[in-house]
């Protein structure tokens, strides 16, 4: 009868207690394991890869060979970065390439596109992303990344949001010199 009572007070508790720690990692486990599913990219990659020319710094200003991207995903820039965040008015894009080159994501945007459409884009207005009008686009909407270029037009229809943000969850902070998000960086602007 001791025995049993023993039993009972010390075994059944620590045996309750290691079944109870075994759920709770098996739980956490299974959280991380969910939050880094959904974390990443769903939807199809639809970026063209075009090699980087080269990362040298010019003078603002400065002739330099025309870019192998539009808008340029690599190549020769200025040697200030642009203010990162929802832009109305056009950003050079040397001063951009540099952002790129830091891991920004850019997404460039022909001003003839709606303000509804505008306004869709400013949502996406975080940490190292940088929105500005560019006339010289091909497409609508291009997102940049260092060497990566997803351009496409609108057709009438809505921003694709969820594309948006699988390019920049494949491609933010992904050039080839690492700047933490948040760092200070020297602008022109």
């Amino acid at each position: 009868m001791i025995a049993t009572l023993l039993f009972n007070t010390i075994v059944m508790p620590k045996q309750l207690t290691i079944a109870l720690v075994v759920v709770i990692l098996a739980g956490a486990v299974w959280g991380v394991l969910k939050l880094s599913k959904e974390a990443g990219p769903v939807g199809e990659d639809r970026s063209v890869f075009y090699e980087a020319q080269n990362q040298q710094h010019i003078n603002v200003g400065e002739e330099h060979p025309p870019y192998n991207s539009n808008p340029p995903s690599g190549g020769w820039h200025y040697e200030l970065t642009s203010r990162k965040g929802f832009h109305t008015e056009p950003v050079p894009d040397e001063y951009i390439v540099h952002n790129l080159e830091h891991g920004d994501v850019w997404i460039a945007y022909h001003p003839r596109i709606s303000d509804e459409a505008k306004e869709t884009l400013r949502k996406f207005a975080f940490s190292k992303i940088i929105i500005t009008p560019r006339e010289s686009n091909d497409t609508d909407i291009a997102l940049v990344a260092w060497e990566r270029v997803d351009a496409f037009n609108l057709e009438g229809g809505p921003v694709p949001e969820d594309r948006i943000h699988d390019f920049i969850k494949r491609y933010r902070n992904r050039g080839p010199e690492k700047i933490p998000a948040g760092m200070k960086e020297a602008t022109f602007n």
